[in-house]
């Protein structure tokens, strides 16, 4: 019997726009993009050039200071560009992909040990899927981890619900499943309280929790927190369930795809629902054909975390949804004044209270401007661990190491900051801060 923890800290945004659980497939096009800067951690060296011709599988380019981590092409076909920036600064590489792919062989078959696991995965490009805690950056293949975290749960803004994803793939889940149990000396999976799935609720080979609670309880940072702590010097991997069946496929058939089956929701888009994409694709033919018109914010990723792409961009080799909602326009006349029984709000400062199941077609507006970093208390109603997250913000802010240290900052990572940033008052970029913290620690710790 899995135990489940329940997160009581915590919040829902009220969204409009979820997607039906209708799973459609869209031609993947012929232009693809991948970006260095998804990656972190990684100092990118070019393995190509352009005119290149490439397989699906092949590396792109590799990782300066540990060359055994490659990114590789999400498809065969043409190098169409180097887009470089400030000091010939790698941008992204551009492909021009093939009517039909063509896969790199990696050859077939479950491995016997880790050292087989992590020489498919590196050499796949499919150990990019693998991220450490502490720092949130790619695993170290070096390391030796406490545990692997197996994320099988949705909670954040739209998020593709992992039974959905999964559909039809139980034989690749279990496969990844049992090449991932060679990596560590435990694998943990964390699921919904309400989860019914048998791939999920009854996987084989890992220990099962099940989280409730609202956002963010779907975190992984929290499942580690409430299963397995990290301790000073201790390391654990974290995966998603839908990568887990990627990298079952990749030992099953010896190929490396990166289509995903994906949640495509919000407001911008005409019927929210589920689509089979592909990561690095050009997304401008989706959003004309699926988009609403009108001044829209196209993410790759969750409204909380994902990353704006315009719309004439390219999916992220990672994403696991796709968001479109208002960009926020203008300001609003006599502002907080009005009563505003139409507008959102966390306190009660507009009546709106008063209707508390009611969704809102929420914009990208911050409704004010960056402000004095004040100490007000609102994070802790919706930061669920055992950290003071005013305290350790200011030492982030300051950079004072030691004191992040001694506060917690190895526990946590910037998705976990991002319904504190929904709510700041002073309306401050607190994911970005505490990524440049962790690069900084990592950089001062290695």
């Amino acid at each position: 019997m899995s135990k489940t923890h329940t997160i009581r800290k915590g919040l829902n945004l009220p969204l409009v726009g979820a997607p039906s659980a209708q799973v459609e497939d869209f031609p993947l096009g012929t232009s693809f993009a991948v970006n260095p800067d998804e990656f972190i951690g990684v100092t990118p060296k070019l393995a190509v050039k352009e005119g290149d011709i490439v397989k699906a599988g092949q590396c792109l380019f590799f990782d300066k200071k540990d060359p055994r981590i490659q990114i590789t092409s999400p498809v065969s076909g043409t190098v169409q560009a180097i887009v470089r920036g400030e000091k010939r600064r790698l941008n992204a590489i551009r492909l021009t992909a093939d009517a039909v792919t063509s896969y790199h062989d990696f050859g077939s078959g479950l491995p016997a040990s880790a050292e087989e696991v992590k020489a498919k995965l590196l050499e796949s490009g499919a150990w990019t899927m693998l991220e450490m805690r502490p720092y949130a950056r790619l695993a170290n293949p070096d390391d030796a981890p406490k545990a692997i975290f197996i994320n099988g749960m949705a909670t954040a803004p739209f998020a593709t619900e992992p039974a959905v994803a999964l559909a039809g793939r139980e034989t690749a889940f279990a496969a990844g499943l049992k090449a991932l149990n060679l990596l560590a000396p435990k694998t943990v999976l964390s699921i919904h309280a309400n989860e019914r799935a048998p791939m999920l609720a009854q996987a084989e080979g890992v220990e099962i929790y099940r989280f409730a609670g609202k956002h963010p309880a779907g975190n992984t940072s929290v499942h580690i927190a409430r299963v397995s702590p990290l301790n000073k010097g201790e390391v654990v991997w974290t995966v998603s369930a839908g990568d887990v069946a990627l990298i079952g496929d990749l030992f099953l058939k010896g190929t490396y795809c990166l289509d995903r089956v994906m949640a495509v929701a919000g407001s911008g888009i005409q019927a929210p629902q589920y689509y089979r994409l592909r990561g690095g694709m050009s997304l401008e033919a989706f959003f004309a054909a699926k988009g609403k018109a009108g001044a829209y914010r196209y993410i790759s990723g969750s409204v909380l975390t994902g990353q704006s792409i315009g719309a004439k961009g390219y999916l992220g080799i990672q994403a696991q949804q796709v968001t479109v909602i208002p960009e926020g326009q203008g300001t609003d006349f006599l502002g907080w004044v009005l009563p505003g029984f139409g507008k959102y709000s966390v306190s009660r400062t507009f009546f709106s209270f008063l209707t508390p199941g009611k969704k809102y077609d929420l914009s990208t507006k911050l409704n004010g401007e960056e402000r004095a970093f004040v100490v007000t208390g609102q994070y802790d109603t919706v930061f669920p661990f055992d950290i003071y997250p005013n305290q350790l913000l200011k030492a982030v802010w300051a950079q004072d190491l030691e004191k992040m240290e001694e506060l917690g900052i190895y526990e946590v990572v910037p998705e976990d900051f991002a319904l504190c940033e929904v709510i700041c008052t002073s309306k401050q970029p607190l994911q970005s801060m505490v990524r440049e913290a962790l690069d900084l620690l990592h950089t001062e710790m290695n």
